[in-house]
């Protein structure tokens, strides 16, 4: 029976996103391949460590309870070989999460495997299985260090998203990046306040979880004791009158919003630190580098990214 997946919000994941790799990358780092597998196999029945995306990963496959048919698809993108994974594999199970597919590659990018699986977005660890992935197309994010913790008692499920350069593409972020000028971005803003943006590298990943959010609407009207788990935060720079653009391009797209802040350049942290995203997307490590107590995913595309990278 072939499965159709694009019907489902499908994750791929790294094993270095989803479990705590510390120790076992630095066997392999400072002992080599044969010490790691050795070092896998005797502790294969020993579960890794939760890692950063593990709270936001959880929560997501939680949300397949509403329907009969799964909403979220989840799939190991993996750079063991199937021997080494075995331990991965185990620990997935151990902890009761609901990924059944996975993908075994001994050392290979798992990038160019996306379109195959329908991939919506990309996690991991590695910054440049990551680079490859974006700089081809694909919706990717490097999740960086950030808390762990996991309340059980805290039943939502917090989605947190920058604007320009994660759900849309650079075209307004360049013209300041160009100008160095507020006013202008602004003024090209404003004069454009109706015409939709180009989608961004996650903007597919965000109308998934938008219709996640109509279906626990409608779930909620027939059982009105049910809490909408899922919520979704914007979390940018702009400001008005940037923010009617914004607006209009999410209204157009059908993208729920629960919350929206226009910072206009003030530091993002603080609100997070309240927000308390389970996961925040941002195109700019400056942001996240003041957000790192949050679980943090840095997508590496457009202007913002390529003008780090020509000062680097």
């Amino acid at each position: 029976m072939a499965y159709d997946l694009t019907k489902r919000l499908v994750i791929g994941l790294s094993s270095s996103a989803l479990f705590g790799l510390t120790d076992s990358d630095e066997i392999f780092r400072t002992k080599g391949e044969e010490a790691y597998r050795e070092y896998q196999r005797e502790n294969q029945n020993t579960a890794l460590a939760t890692g950063v995306a593990y709270p936001f990963i959880r929560r997501l496959l939680k949300l397949n309870e509403l329907s009969e048919d799964p909403l979220v698809e989840v799939i190991l993108l993996s750079r063991n070989d199937p021997d080494t994974g075995l331990r991965v594999m185990n620990s997935i199970e151990h902890y009761g999460l609901s990924i059944t597919r996975a993908v075994f590659l001994q050392g290979q990018s798992a990038h160019k495997y996306i379109p195959a699986f329908d991939i919506e977005l990309f996690l991991s660890a590695n910054e440049g299985d990551v680079q490859q992935a974006v700089d081809e197309g694909f919706p990717a994010g490097q999740i960086l260090d950030g808390d762990i913790a996991d309340d059980i008692e805290d039943t939502q499920l917090r989605v947190a998203f920058d604007f320009d350069g994660v759900i849309i593409d650079d075209e307004a972020e360049s013209v300041y990046k160009e100008s160095n000028q507020l006013g202008d971005f602004h003024s090209h803003e404003s004069s454009r306040v109706n015409i939709v943006h180009n989608p961004g590298p996650l903007k597919n990943f965000i109308d998934r979880l938008s219709h996640i959010q109509k279906i626990e609407n409608d779930y909620k009207l027939r059982n009105p004791n049910y809490e909408p788990v899922l919520r979704v935060s914007i979390v940018t720079a702009r400001n008005a009158p940037s923010h009617k653009r914004a607006i209009n391009t999410m209204r157009e797209w059908g993208i729920l919003a629960n919350e929206a802040f226009f910072m206009g350049g003030v530091d993002k942290s603080k609100v997070l630190e309240i927000l308390k995203p389970h996961i925040f997307f941002d195109d700019q490590k400056l942001h996240l580098k003041s957000a790192s107590i949050l679980p943090s995913v840095h997508i590496p595309f457009g202007i913002a990214n390529k003008v780090v990278h020509n000062e680097g």
